[in-house]
C-alpha cells in the first residue's frame, strides 16, 4: 500500500472560458462517441436506406390501432404489434418552426418540424418539412416524404416537402 498525503492532481494550462460570475456561467466542450443498439427499432432505421417509411399495428382484432412512430406493443390494450408501411404522402396535421436546435442543427435554424397525418393511421409522425416558408405552412397541407440518398441510420432519414398538390392551393 502506497499512502502519500503530498499527491497532486495533474494540471494543464488549460483556461475556462467564464461568461458570468453571479450565477457562474462557464463554456464546457464534452464529445463522447457512444455506442448503442436500436433493437426492436432496428427495422425502422434499415428501411429508411430502402426509401420504406415504417410503422406498427397492433395484431389484436378487437383493436388494431396503428402507430406511425413504431411500437413494439399497443400502448391501447398491451398487445404486440406487427410492421406495416406507411403511405409515402400524408398532410400536416400541425408544424412549427425551430428558431433554436442542438448543436447538430444549430447552423440548420430555423427549420420546420411537422406532425404528419397518414390516411388510414391513427398516430402521427415527426418529422423536418423543407421547401416551404413558414408563411406558406397551413395544417392540412399535402407532404410527401423524401429520404437521404446517404443513410446515418437516424430519424433525420426521412423529411418531408411539400406536395405538388400544395401548389395548387
Amino acid at each position: 500500500m502506497t499512502i502519500n498525503p503530498n499527491a497532486k492532481m495533474e494540471e494543464s494550462q488549460d483556461g475556462t472560458e467564464v461568461y458570468n460570475i453571479d450565477p457562474l456561467i462557464v463554456k464546457s466542450h464534452y464529445e463522447i462517441d457512444y455506442i448503442h443498439s436500436y433493437a426492436q427499432d432496428s427495422r425502422f432505421f434499415t428501411s429508411l436506406g430502402k426509401k420504406k417509411l415504417m410503422g406498427t399495428r397492433c395484431k389484436n382484432p378487437n383493436c388494431g390501432y396503428s402507430y406511425a412512430t413504431p411500437r413494439m406493443h399497443c400502448m391501447i390494450c398491451g398487445s404486440e404489434t406487427e410492421w406495416i408501411e406507411l403511405p409515402g404522402k400524408g398532410k400536416i396535421h400541425s408544424y412549427t418552426t425551430c428558431y433554436f436546435g442542438s448543436e447538430a442543427f444549430l447552423k440548420e435554424t430555423p427549420f420546420h418540424l411537422v406532425l404528419v397525418e397518414f390516411e388510414g393511421i391513427d398516430s402521427v409522425f415527426l418529422a423536418r418539412l423543407i421547401g416551404a416558408d413558414t408563411e406558406d405552412l397551413y395544417i392540412g397541407m399535402p407532404i410527401v416524404a423524401k429520404f437521404k440518398r446517404l443513410q446515418s441510420f437516424s430519424p433525420t432519414d426521412v423529411y418531408f416537402v411539400p406536395s405538388a398538390e400544395a401548389l395548387k392551393k
